[in-house]
């Protein structure tokens, strides 16, 4: 019996897309640190929001990046790599900017991709990179949630992507999804839960439906869930009283403390008058208001979570740690998995084997999002040679 190290990453690059030089070499430089300290024989990068808010003029950019981060000397002992990009914009019913990138360590021989259209796994080789709106692409199931999930938009690009892999005896899906976000702070503290979440629940479960159709096999969920914070059920934990609404030109809400000025809020506006109350224990008292998973606890699982939040940081490289006034601090960018996947966690009869869960790049601007990285040892009927 052997150990396969497996490392599960997401990241929202979308920030990240946006902007060029120093930012985009540190992301790359920190996501190397976190490969050499783990040394996996298997990666898997689940990316969000490529090409950014501008993708029509950044996709081809954003090629070239993920191009450069598969052939990159730093990962040059990964022999073998499959890349999924989405990036066929002019498609509006099925456009998700979604991109999947997973590497092979050359010392890993028994490893198969599925192939959805001929129902059969498919021997992995050299570097290969699938681009377009991916909609033949035979190793992969990629879905746009149906407009209706949105009534008040008019379009998104949220939606998820699914491969299966066969490493040895062990066959698994792997989910990449990015969920749709808070619109409003407004909107989002006026009700317990948020409509938001409401919007969020019915798209993961969207998501949960298609997997548990027969064979179903174990599966782990990471992306850009965003899920937030439940805003209404904090503001009242921290005793704050509204006070004033201006509804004028920028519509605001004021909360107050003891007569102080404590939190300001507007539609992309939380500004908290010490933003050190949110960053105490790796902000670790604010999990208790993140309560958007529990609903799927039943089926879901998810190594316990002792970083802090991964989102919203400050996009200057002279402030890495400091979150940006915009939303509240949440764990938007998580890796979930099916009950049975979690078995893959155990080793032997000892409990869990190395297991590390944790966000990258803590102390370095990495965008509005900080990657968060699963990092495991699986047991293999076959060690790997």
């Amino acid at each position: 019996m052997g150990y396969l190290g497996v490392l599960l990453i997401t990241a929202n690059i979308g920030s990240l897309s946006d902007t060029s030089g120093s930012i985009q070499q540190n992301w790359l430089q920190e996501l190397y640190k976190t490969v050499q300290s783990h040394a996996p024989s298997f990666i898997a990068l689940h990316l969000q929001e490529v090409g950014g808010k501008r993708y029509w003029e950044n996709m081809s950019e954003a090629e070239n990046f993920i191009g450069e981060l598969t052939k990159s000397k730093e990962l040059s002992s990964y022999d073998r790599s499959k890349a999924f990009i989405d990036q066929d914009f002019t498609q509006l019913g099925s456009f998700t900017a979604l991109g999947s990138v997973y590497l092979i360590h050359n010392s890993l021989h028994d490893i198969h991709i599925y192939n959805f259209q001929d129902d059969q796994f498919d021997a992995v080789s050299g570097h290969t990179m699938c681009l377009g709106s991916l909609e033949n692409c035979p190793n992969l199931y990629k879905e746009k949630f149906p407009q209706d999930f949105w009534t008040d938009f008019p379009w998104t690009r949220k939606g998820f992507m699914r491969t299966r892999w066969r490493i040895h005896s062990r066959i698994f899906d792997l989910v990449n999804l990015h969920l749709f976000h808070d619109a409003s702070n407004l909107v989002s503290c006026s009700c317990s839960p948020s409509v938001y979440s409401g919007n969020r629940r019915r798209a993961l479960q969207y998501i949960l439906d298609r997997l548990n159709e027969k064979p179903e096999v174990p599966y782990f969920l990471f992306g850009d869930f965003n899920f937030r914070l439940d805003l209404k059920s904090l503001i009242q934990a921290l005793g704050l009283t509204q006070r004033i609404r201006n509804e004028t030109e920028t519509e605001t809400i004021v909360y107050e403390k003891d007569g102080e000025l404590r939190l300001l809020l507007q539609c992309k506006r939380f500004e908290h008058e010490n933003v050190n109350i949110l960053q105490e224990n790796s902000g670790q008292w604010l999990l208790r208001f993140d309560s958007e998973p529990i609903p799927f606890l039943n089926g879901l699982s998810e190594v316990q979570i002792t970083f802090p939040p991964s989102y919203p940081y400050s996009e200057s490289v002279d402030r890495p740690a400091e979150f940006m006034s915009t939303r509240c601090p949440a764990w938007c960018d998580r890796v979930f998995m099916s009950h049975p996947a979690r078995m893959f966690l155990q080793k032997g009869n000892i409990g869990e084997s190395c297991v590390v869960y944790d966000r990258i790049g803590s102390d370095v601007c990495m965008g509005d999002h900080k990657p968060v990285f699963l990092y495991f040892e699986t047991e293999i009927e076959n060690p790997v040679e």
